[in-house]
Order: C-alpha cells, then structure tokens, then sequence
C-alpha cells in the first residue's frame, strides 16, 4: 500500500510540535502530503444560555484564533512540507476527524495521545482510541508526552 496523504489532527496543546514534527518526518520518509486538521467542538454552557450573544462573540473568537493558529502551523512547515495543508473543522471530534481523512481520501492518520489512564479514560474516553475504530485507513498513534 503506497501512503501519499496523511491526516494528522492537532489540538494545539502544549506538545503539538512534537506531533507535527513526527508527523513531517514521516510524511519526508513516504514522501506524502499532510493535512493538518484542529476541530472545534461547539460551545454549549446549558440551555438557560442558548442564544447569549456573548457565547456566539466566543465562538466566533475561538473559530479565528484556530484559524491563525493553523495558518501558523503550516507557515512553520513549509520548509520541510512544502504540501502541507490544514483546516479548522467545527463539530464533534471524531466524527470530524474520521470525516476529514475519508473527504480528503487520507492513506493514514498519525495521532497523538494523551495516554489517559484509569478514571479519565473512563470519563473522558480517548478521541485516539475513538478514531483508531472507526478510521477507514491505518492509524499511527504517538503519545508526544513520552517522547523524547
């Protein structure tokens, strides 16, 4: 199986670069293109605040603030990942994850994880774990937090 395109999502946490790092290194390695992608899951504070204008002027700040934040992303990869592209996607995470690599017909997805354990994997699940299942292409998952 020939890997020309790799999906990575990003969350812009603390060790994203580390992802994105992996991820082009790889990609050099297959010489494939990556897409970038950061999805935003809709604010919702409970239904006495459905319809606040100031959840909206939240929203709007947090979709603009991505979307600088990927232009960056992929303005700091050009040089190694001339074909790198990105997109902030709004709605739930894994489903748009899952939906964006079969749109962009992606031959892989590397993720990362944040190796929860115990309780907070329980209560929380892992977004990883959640599109390793349902990803119509092979995943590589790396946990930034324990790479060196």
């Amino acid at each position: 199986m020939e890997i020309k395109k790799i999906v990575v999502p990003v969350d812009f946490q603390k060790n994203t670069q580390k992802l994105v790092d992996y991820a082009v290194f790889i990609a050099r390695q297959l010489s494939a293109e990556i897409g970038f992608c950061h999805v935003l899951e809709p604010f919702v504070m409970g239904d006495m605040m459905i319809g606040s204008p100031s959840f909206s002027d939240f929203d709007v700040k947090r979709s603009a603030d991505a979307e600088e934040r990927m232009a960056n992303l992929i303005e700091d990869s050009e040089a190694l990942c001339p074909k790198c592209t990105g997109k902030v996607l709004l709605g739930e995470t894994v489903d748009e994850i899952v939906g964006y690599a079969k749109n962009e017909k992606a031959d892989m997805i590397i993720i990362g994880t944040h190796g929860a354990k115990g309780l907070e994997k329980i209560l929380l699940g892992s977004v990883a774990e959640r599109v390793v299942k349902r990803a119509g292409c092979p995943c590589l998952v790396m946990n930034p937090y324990k790479s060196a």
